[in-house]
């Protein structure tokens, strides 16, 4: 590891605390950083404290499992960006192009739509899962050939096919859900990705799948480098090829299948970040995959912050990075077209 890389890594890991400790203490009631940090310490070691009960409350059983969910999400969802621009060798490739968001999301409002609010924690995220795994499944198999072979062209096709359909029976369930103002409601929150109410139950939930899922892929750097010097290189090297394509696409959608069940469709997190730090890191992918989560987990957690301190209370974490993500996709697209010209 470079001095360059220590200075990018120790940046990140710094600035990712900075802004988790000012999201966990300023909101609609502030309190300052270092009473968040002594009630934080207060609440590991089992001391009392000196600080109100309020304080006590807001912090540990409103904000800080937000901004966890928010931390761990961004996270898995840059990570498996980047694993995906490497496999498909392409830079504009992100989670949802294998239509994965596109299932959850289609879970989850018919969830909504036939469930109950009662045990929406519960049935939403469960839906959202079972939703993605299903049009991972569909998708993967279209894709894959006789002997097991796994065309990239046509999971790339598949993927665009089904996430249409799949967009247009989501925007029917919505139609008919129209009556029902409180659970149209939900569905378009949970449609622009969000983090309110989150508790500890989902942090319980998005965790385990995205930690588990996130250091298998970051352990597989090596051969992810190994692969972008072409799939006959990397097979006389020893690699396979399609069983590490294979594991890598499954491991892909269960992270990302796992973060958008919890928060909802959150984009372009995914496809800004790894490329930013690509431009700082260079392309070995095992400095990239580890920085890509910390670089992940900072912008959503801000993203979050600026959605709480802004005035408009209708703003969401997914639609800021939209706005952030959108500008920067049409500048990667136009430096491609400049490429194909010169």
């Amino acid at each position: 590891m470079t001095r360059r890389d220590l200075v990018t890594f120790g940046t990140l890991s710094v600035l990712l605390g900075a802004v988790m400790l000012l999201a966990v203490a300023f909101g609609t009631a502030n309190v300052t950083p270092t009473q968040s940090l002594r009630i934080i310490w207060a609440a590991v070691t089992g001391e009392p404290g000196d600080y109100p009960a309020w304080q006590r409350t807001v912090l540990l059983w409103i904000r800080l499992p937000r901004v966890l969910v928010a931390a761990v999400v961004g996270g898995g969802l840059a990570l498996t960006g980047a694993v995906m621009q490497a496999l498909f060798r392409n830079p504009m490739a992100e989670p949802g192009i294998i239509g994965v968001s596109s299932g959850a999301a289609f879970g989850a409002v018919v969830t909504l739509y036939w469930g109950t609010a009662s045990f929406s924690m519960v049935l939403v995220p469960t839906g959202a899962f079972l939703g993605a795994l299903a049009c991972t499944v569909a998708i993967y198999w279209l894709a894959t050939h006789q002997g097991g072979r796994l065309s990239v062209t046509t999971l790339l096709l598949a993927g665009v096919a089904i996430s249409s359909i799949i967009s247009a029976l989501t925007s029917f369930v919505l139609a008919l859900s129209l009556r029902q103002w409180e659970v149209g409601r939900q569905m378009l929150s949970w449609l622009m990705g969000d983090f309110e109410g989150r508790s500890w139950g989902h942090v319980a939930m998005v965790f385990p799948l995205v930690l588990i899922g996130a250091i298998w892929l970051a352990l597989h750097g090596q051969e992810l480098n190994v692969l972008l010097t072409g799939e006959e290189s990397a097979a006389s090297l020893g690699v396979d090829v399609p069983g590490l394509r294979r594991n890598l696409i499954v491991w892909a959608s269960l992270v990302t299948a796992a973060t958008v069940a919890v928060v909802g469709a959150i984009g372009f997190v995914g496809l800004v970040i790894p490329h930013l730090l690509r431009l700082a890191l260079g392309p070995d992918n095992r400095r990239l995959l580890p920085a890509s989560f910390l670089g992940g987990a900072l912008f959503l957690v801000l993203a979050d912050l600026v959605c709480r301190l802004g005035s408009l209370s209708e703003l969401r974490p997914g639609v800021v990075t939209a706005l952030c993500g959108g500008p920067f996709f049409l500048y990667l697209l136009m430096k491609s077209k400049r490429a194909l010209v010169m």
